[in-house]
Parts: structure tokens; sequence; C-alpha cells
């Protein structure tokens, strides 16, 4: 069974507050990334929470530092568009896809 994450990252100090989304500063670029890292299996699951100040990410890794060294390759990190709030693990306990859990662990 994978390992799973929670990566919360919130917008950075080069965010244009006036801007949505899809227009901020190398949207292209960061989307390309977002969707390589799905399409690999790493990001499980992903977008923004409520009105868009945070993205929740569920990332299946074997470490925190693995997590951060990937995000740090996203191009909206360097441009600080996009930081890191925490990693934490997640125990997944259910699974609405079918997929039994071990209660004992």
């Amino acid at each position: 069974m994978p390992t799973y994450f929670a990566a919360r990252r919130v917008r950075g100090p080069a965010w244009n507050a006036t801007a949505p989304m899809r227009e901020q500063a190398l949207w292209a670029e960061h989307a390309a990334f977002m969707n390589a890292l799905a399409a690999e299996g790493f990001v499980v699951l992903g977008g923004p929470l409520g009105t868009g100040e945070e993205v929740l990410l569920v990332i299946a890794a074997a470490s925190e530092p693995i997590i951060r060294a990937r995000l740090a390759a996203d191009p909206w990190t360097d441009a600080r568009l996009l930081v890191i709030k925490s990693v934490q693990p997640w125990a997944v306990l259910l699974d609405g896809r079918g997929a039994p859990q071990d209660p004992n662990k």
C-alpha cells in the first residue's frame, strides 16, 4: 500500500491578487509540471481549497523530503507564486473506491 501525504501550499509573495489562477505568470509551465506529476501517480489529487488561497495535494511518496524536492522543481515555486505551508503523513482509513484498508494499521 502506498504512503500518502497531504501537502498544503499557499500563495506566495509574487501572486497577483488581481488576476485569476489561470492568468498568473508561468501558468502553462506550472500546469504542465503538475499534470506530469499526476500522470506518473506522484500527485493523486490536487486543487485549490475554498476561495483558492490554499492548495491541497494528496501525494503518494516515500518521504517528506522527496515531496519537498519534487515541488521545488515547480516553476511556481521558483517564481514564489506558491510556497509550501505544510507536508503531513496521511493515514488513509476510508477509501470509497472499494480498496479495503487494514484496520490494524
